[in-house]
């Protein structure tokens, strides 16, 4: 398992004033794994899938990505080496329609490195990954300004900018909330589509059910710590787990 890691994470920490918002957390990813990441709010997860894409600076440990270690090295950096991210709060170009947010990736340095700079007709191709990711193609949805698209429309394009990349891993930061059960369950095929393809993922989840059904791991955050890992059926039976977030979700 050691040697098939494609990402790893050792001993990171880091402090924000007085608060150790992530103490001394190490784990590693597999290729074509799905990790799931879950614990309370305030836990340190978001904060976490920061430090690992060098949106926050951490105080100490490393992050190995294919073996290479990204601690310091810019997002934007990190991103055309093959590791992307969602975010909570969607960050679309408002005033581009939904296809136009993807042309910007699909013309990124990685991409015209995989592809040899052969795209075809750009535009047919960003419409093709919405639709793979449930915008319907007929409906115009893709064509309408992302400013102005619903939530679930702003997530799925959250994730096909992600998938424009051609990334080795994507760390998905509570895709599923506000979505509804309906657009979840189209969403859920899609992802573990990706597994299938060699698509190595990370998911950051309060929506346990949904995430148990994906997951092939987790690991348990509570006050900055990793208190738990293991495979779905046995995290959650440890008492801790239920402790700290467990008995308060399904509650």
């Amino acid at each position: 398992m050691h040697d098939e890691s494609i990402l790893r994470v050792e001993n990171i920490r880091k402090a924000f004033g007085g608060v150790q918002a992530v103490k001394d957390v190490s784990f590693s990813l597999s290729k074509g794994e799905i990790l799931g990441v879950i614990g309370p709010n305030g836990s340190g997860k978001t904060t976490l899938v920061n430090l690992i894409t060098g949106f926050v600076r951490a105080d100490s440990g490393n992050v190995f990505f294919k073996k290479r270690n990204i601690i310091g090295i810019p997002p934007h950096k990190i991103v055309n080496f093959g590791l992307t991210r969602t975010f909570q709060i969607m960050r679309p170009y408002h005033s581009l329609s939904a296809f136009k947010n993807l042309i910007v990736p699909l013309n990124s340095p990685r991409v015209r490195r995989t592809r040899s700079g052969k795209l075809g007709d750009i535009d047919a191709v960003a419409i093709d990954m919405l639709e793979e990711v449930g915008f319907e193609r007929d409906a115009r949805v893709p064509y309408k300004a992302a400013g102005t698209l619903p939530l679930g429309y702003l997530k799925r394009l959250e994730l096909a900018r992600c998938i424009a990349l051609r990334p080795d891993v994507i760390i998905c930061d509570e895709i599923f909330s506000g979505l509804s059960m309906s657009e979840i369950t189209s969403l859920i095929p899609f992802l573990e589509k990706l597994q299938m393809e060699g698509t190595t993922m990370m998911m950051i989840e309060h929506r346990l059910r949904e995430l148990f059904k994906l997951a092939n791991r987790l690991i348990v955050m509570n006050f900055g710590e990793k208190i738990a890992e293991g495979i779905p059926v046995e995290v959650i039976e440890n008492q801790e787990v239920k402790e700290a977030y467990l008995g308060t979700a399904t509650s």
